[in-house]
């Protein structure tokens, strides 16, 4: 993707990190909007499955689904993220290795289908950094509250 993305370093290891994004049940807790989880696909992580979730705010929640386009363990996770009515994004999260115990995290992030793809890409990029940010930050409590001995 050429779209920049927010950017995160986190005191975990790479496969500290993709420990938290192969338990599909954490993913409402990490994930800026998701906000319940109904169903993770028993062959979650691999290409093709699905997390049934719901975005929004109760009473006003949306049922709808992510679904794993690409995984390669401890370096990169790509996802389609569908929230209808806005539309449905791709998501890509990459994980380097920094120092001993450490990794460098970004999310990219940008419209893919429906009305949020017709938003100036400036105007959209710009949300979307915001709620990307505090989606690694989110992401980081996670993998670093694992590491912990």
């Amino acid at each position: 993707m050429t779209t920049p993305g927010a950017q995160r370093r986190i005191e975990a290891t790479p496969a500290e990190v993709f420990a938290v994004l192969a338990d599909g049940w954490l993913y409402p807790v990490w994930v800026v909007g998701a906000s319940r989880m109904r169903e993770v696909d028993a062959s979650w992580p691999s290409p093709d499955a699905r997390l049934h979730h719901s975005f929004g705010v109760w009473p006003m929640l949306i049922d709808d689904e992510t679904v794993l386009l690409e995984w390669e363990p401890d370096r990169r996770a790509v996802l389609e993220a569908k929230g209808w009515p806005l539309g449905t994004a791709r998501v890509e999260l990459t994980v380097e290795q920094d120092g001993m115990t450490g990794s460098l995290v970004t999310l990219v992030e940008d419209a893919s289908r429906g009305p949020g793809k017709f938003l100036p890409k400036p105007a959209r990029q710009a949300a979307i950094l915001k709620r990307n940010t505090e989606t690694l930050r989110r992401l980081a409590y996670l993998a670093e509250g694992h590491a912990r001995p």
